[in-house]
This record gives structure tokens, sequence and C-alpha cells, in this order.
């Protein structure tokens, strides 16, 4: 592993979490995957040598549970799901160089080879444990066999997670007041030996890791609790039929966890792509055995597994670590999480049924906040960006500028690109490339819808429709920039629209793939002729809006009054989907309400505060003076992004001092996720708010 910029002298392999072969894609789960797509698409047009990696999540208690109610075995219940994700990705032009399952023969021999390599460094040992026990069912109650409350913060807890509370991972033994979810009945703990994994052995290294991992900062910031805590050691093994068995004949009764051979599916994805298209293309022993770049990017509830568990279990058996984890933050609908059971989502089929083209989605997902941040989908929001942004931007110039040079000159003007656009064109790569070395996927796409929104300044600024006939050597030049301007729009955009880009590479008359194009080649030449050009992108009426939206209301409404979200996945139920608290009961005043001194500021600055997980520092100008502000807003904000942004702020609260740093003022924000309050209009810092 390097931390030399992309692209660096070492295979790299860009994986996304394995998407648990349990129901149906949404487009909250595409999140990732498109990231995903998006950022190995990417390294490749730096010239960075990429392998783009995933599979199926086969195993767990949830399948097992499922496939029992539907009375077929989990293999054939999780295949079937899992056939169905190798279906669906492609329909959104997610291209894996290999996508695997964790059930299949290269996962398991793995899986065994690494838990015999651990054992034999001294990492795991035998403990006895109390492990919940139905007597009705004479069945032990591994993970979501069993529920109860959380032992960390009282909320309902489901097995090895406590997903409606704190979201801790819970080891066996930990529920209190356990149930079994199979009767219903109350379960008891009995001791059983269990396998352990030695996790508090690497803590140092841990501590080393968790501080030079590069990707988004939550990943960075979330796991400290536990790796500058008391680490504790990590239970591998399960008692149930589904799943890897634990190597030799002492695991005969044993499987391993759930989470000990999902992450390893990586490697046997990458090691399949090898020996599909052979060592001298892409050798997986190289990148994760010596010297590979290894990006993650993953939802932030599994972030304590990347972080924590995983690289502790790489260290152990002589793998690469990770170089870098990017988790993407959830996506909501119209402001309220995604139900599944509910049926309060957007399908990924019905995405695709409604005819829109995936690359608009692509889009959406990308650029539509910062790649942690929580991103709300609706209909008319979907809308809004793709007629301002990709018809009234991105397709308004490519369509303008193209036609008139077919028009006018049958294809690319015979002249020579002007400094100016050449500097300009330089700019966008010099931006996208600077993008993927920060993890940003927003911007690595903002930088080719920025390049568009140049060109259609440069075109209207220049008027070649003038020039024509008063100075047609002007109007040549004019053409000549536009056209490869939009020629670099198809390099550089490719990774987020790569079919919408490749219509348009083949407009331009260009041969072969636009995929195959390095990031220099924006500024190739243009072929000399191309045919007269088709509008990329369509707008979307209101109609087709208000229909959508009539449509997910009355199907949501259909099902509001169904049974609550007890089964859904944790990964699937956002924050914002509680019920809201009620209205406090005691009023007051109007004129204790003026009491508030409340402020427009704008953020100058923004970064976390050492040894403090949520809290961030900002400096923030109110107008007749700047304020130092603390707020805990570390893990719920890509920092780097707050810089310009309009915050609300109580300006006459009294100072304190938060983590050994001095806070003079609040900052407002809404729920749990800290949805900054901003401003509708541009209002000059300092305005008071009435």
């Amino acid at each position: 592993m390097s931390h030399e910029e992309f692209p660096t002298q070492n295979p790299a392999v860009v994986t996304c979490g394995l998407p648990y072969a349990n129901g149906d894609l949404h487009i909250g789960h595409l999140r990732t995957y498109v990231g995903g797509d998006i950022y190995s698409r990417s390294l490749r047009k730096l010239g960075q040598e990429t392998a783009f990696v995933s599979g199926s999540d086969m195993h767990g208690t949830p399948v097992a549970v499922n496939a029992e109610k539907e009375g077929v075995t989990p293999e054939e219940f999780a295949l079937r799901h899992h056939e169905k994700y190798q279906a669906t990705f492609p329909r959104f032009n997610i291209d894996f160089d290999n996508y695997g399952h964790t059930h299949d023969e290269t996962n398991t021999e793995l899986t065994q080879e690494i838990v015999q390599t651990l054992e034999a460094e001294g990492y795991v040992y035998e403990k006895e444990i109390p492990v919940a026990y139905d007597p009705d069912a004479d069945q032990w109650l591994p993970d979501r066999f069993v529920e109860g409350a959380c032992p960390y913060c009282g909320a309902h807890a489901r097995g090895d997670e406590c997903d409606e509370g704190c979201g801790r991972h819970l080891e066996p033994g930990e529920i209190e007041n356990p149930t079994s979810t199979l009767t219903g009945n109350p379960a008891e703990y009995r001791e059983r030996q269990h396998k352990f994994f030695a996790v508090s052995d690497l803590q140092e290294y841990l501590q080393e890791f968790i501080n030079r991992v590069e990707g988004t900062s939550n990943a960075q910031n979330q796991p400290r609790e536990w790796i500058e805590g008391e680490l504790q050691d990590w239970c591998i093994t399960r008692d149930m039929d589904w799943g890897i068995d634990y190597p030799g004949e002492e695991g005969d009764d044993l499987v391993l966890y759930v989470w000990v051979d999902a992450p390893i599916e990586y490697i046997s994805s990458t090691k399949q792509y090898s020996e599909r298209v052979g060592s001298d293309v892409f050798d997986w022993e190289q990148a994760w055995k010596e010297s590979g770049d290894i990006v993650h990017i993953i939802g932030r509830d599994i972030i304590q597994h990347h972080t924590v568990f995983w690289p502790a279990m790489l260290k152990g058996a002589g793998y690469t670590e990770p170089r870098a984890v990017m988790a993407s933050g959830f996506i909501t609908l119209n402001g309220k999480g995604f139900s599944t059971s509910r049926n309060r989502a957007v399908w990924a089929d019905e995405y695709l049924d409604e005819g829109f083209h995936p690359d608009l989605l692509r889009y959406y997902l990308a650029t539509n906040g910062g790649f942690q941040q929580d991103v709300d989908f609706s209909w008319s929001k979907f809308q809004e960006r793709v007629n301002s942004e990709l018809v009234g931007t991105v397709g308004n110039f490519l369509y303008r500028s193209m036609l008139f040079a077919y028009r006018n000159f049958e294809g690319t003007p015979d002249a020579e690109v002007s400094e100016e656009v050449e500097d300009r064109i330089q700019q966008a790569i010099d931006e996208f490339g600077a993008a993927i070395n920060d993890y940003s996927i927003r911007e690595s796409g903002n930088a080719a819808v920025r390049l568009a929104q140049f060109g259609n300044e440069y075109i209207q600024r220049n008027e070649p429709w003038k020039l024509t006939d008063e100075d047609p050597e002007a109007a040549a030049q004019v053409i000549r920039d536009c056209v490869q301007i939009a020629k670099a729009v198809a390099v550089i955009f490719q990774p987020v629209a790569p079919a919408k880009m490749q219509a348009l590479w083949e407009q331009l008359g260009e041969e072969g793939l636009v995929a195959d194009t390095d990031i220099d080649d924006a500024l190739a030449a243009p072929p000399a002729s191309f045919g007269e050009p088709e509008a990329l992108f369509e707008k979307i009426e209101d109609e087709r809006v208000e229909a959508l939206n009539e449509k997910l209301a009355e199907r949501v409404a259909a099902t509001e009054s169904e049974s609550d979200e007890s089964e859904e996945d944790a990964d699937e139920r956002m924050a914002d989907d509680a019920d809201l608290e009620p209205i406090a009961a005691d009023r007051i005043s109007f004129d204790e309400f003026q009491n508030l001194d409340l402020r427009v500021g704008e953020v100058l600055s923004a970064e976390g505060i050492d040894g403090a997980d949520k809290l961030a520092k900002l400096t923030v100008d109110i107008g007749v003076e700047e304020r130092q502000i603390v707020a805990g807003i570390k893990q719920l904000h890509d920092l780097s992004e707050l810089p310009g942004k309009k915050v609300i702020i109580v300006a006459n609260l009294e100072k304190a001092e938060l983590f050994g740093t001095e806070s003079n003022g609040m900052l407002l924000a809404a729920g749990d996720q800290a949805d900054l309050l901003t401003t509708y209009d541009d209002a000059t810092p300092g305005t008071k708010v009435q």
C-alpha cells in the first residue's frame, strides 16, 4: 500500500460492501455501488491499474430465518437473490470486474485458510461463553434468532447489533432479556465453547492504522471509540448449520460468523478475476499480499467492521491493509427513511420500469451532496437536478455547439484550440484528479459539469452565429474550442454517465470506447467530421413527476397501517424514520423569544477536534465579527465542504468550553443527523433572524 497520489505503480482494488442476499434492491442500496463504479472508472481514467469487485453475502441468520419461512434451503433462497443482483447491477451500468458470492468454493477455501493462519499465529483461542438457547425448540439462538434489550443503551436489539439504538456490535450473550424469534418465548443463556479472534492483541496496530487510513472522515473518526478504548475480542463462530464450517475437527459443529467470511470475499472475488484474465493482466496476490492500494466503499452502518475487525484480520493473516475506506450516508425518501415493510421505497426495478435512463440516477446519487452525508430522494428533486444540470447545462451546451459545428463546418473546424480553452480544460482535468485523490465522487462529476457551464458561457460570450458572416475565421475558432470542450466533457464525465458519454463519443465521430480513454485524451484533437447530433438528455415534465408522486403516495398509504418495521434489516432503517417528538406543552412569550439573538453566519473554516469523536471547531463570520463555535457534527458532515455555507447561530449564548476548546455561540441544526439550518436566499452574514 502507498499513500502516493493516484495513479500509483501499485494495483488498486475497489470494493463495495456485499449486498445481503435477503431482499430486493432499492435506490438507497445503489448509492455505494454506483459510487464504487464511478470511483473505479475514475481511477482507470487517471491511468491506475484497477480491479472493481464485490459479491453477494450469502450467510448469516437472516437468510436462514427467511429461508425457513419460505420452506426452502438457505442456499436456494440466497442464490435466488444473488442471481437477481447479478442481473440488476449491469442495468445501472455498474460494471464489476468480478461479482461472486461468499458460498462459492473460492471463498470457502480462502476463508478457512485465513482462519487457520490466524490460529497458527496465535490470534484465535477458545472460550466458554453464555449463548442464548430456546428450550422449547431445543435449539441454540445465534444472532437474529434472538432479540432483547441492548446492554449499552437499552434500545431494542437483534442478535449481533443494536440496530434501533446506539448501533453497536453485540457479542453473543450480551443481549438482555433475550427472547427467541423461533417461538416468541423467553430464551435462556447456557454455557458453550466458542472461538475468539484476539483483536485486543492488535490494538496498538489498529491505533496506528486508523491514523493513516484515507477516505471519508466518518470512517476515520467513528471507530476511535472502540480502538482507543478497551478493545474487546471477537467471537468468530456460531451455532448453526448455514455458513462456512470452522476449519479442523474441533469446529465440526460450528460455522464461522458471517462477518469473517463476508469481507474475505473481496479477496476471493479479486482472485477469481485474476484467474479469469491472467495474472499478467491483474495479479491478485500482488494487490492483496504485497503492495496493493485497497479502497473499500461502504455504508456508514458497517464502518466498525471495515476499520476494526477487517484490518485486524488482514494484519494477523499477513495481507495488505486498506488504503482507504469511504463510508456513505443514507438515502431518505421525501425526508423520511426507506421502509421495506411499508413499501416506502423507490425500487431499483421500479426506477428502470418507469423508463428513466440509469445515468440520470447515477448523476443524482453521485453529486447530490457529499458522499458521507445523507441524501434525500424525491421525484421533484430528481426532476430539478436532471432538468437544470443535465438538460440545461450539460445537454444544452453539447447540442447547441455540436449542431452549430455540423451545420456550418460539417464537423470540427480547421483551427487550433485557443489558449483560454486549453487552460480551462486542463483546469477540469486537474480538478478531476484532485477529487479522486480527495475521495470526492461528487467533485469528480462536478468537474465536468462546471466545464460544460464554462462552455455555455464561452459560446454565449463569443456569439459565433454573429461571426459567421462578419469574421468566419473567428467563428471557426470559437466552434473549434466548443467541440474540444465537448470532447473533454465526454472523457471527464464518462465515469458518472458512461452510456450517455459513449453516445456523445460516437456523435463526435470518435472510434472505440470512451471508457478506454485516459484523462489527457480530453485535450486530443476531435475528428474532422461528424454527423448531426441528437439531444442526449430529455426534460422531465411536471405531469410525469406528479403522477410518480401520486403513485408512490398511494402505495405507501396502502401499507402504512400494516405491521411495523420489526423485520427490516438495520441497513434499511434510517434515523429519520423514528416518530417525531411531540410539541412541547409549555409555551414561551414573544418577549422571551426575542431574547434570543439568532444571526446568519457564513462558515469560514471547519476542522475536527483531535481526540473528540463528534466535535468540530468552526470559524463563523457573523458580520460584525468572526466567532469560534464548537458543534457535534464531526461524523455527520464532510467538514471540508462547509466553508462558504450559510448557517444560523445563537449569538448571545454564554461561552462554553468543550473538550478544551472555547465555543462562542451555538450552531442550529435539525434532527439526529444535524441537518444544518440555512437561508433560502443570499442573506448577509450578521442578518438577524426574526
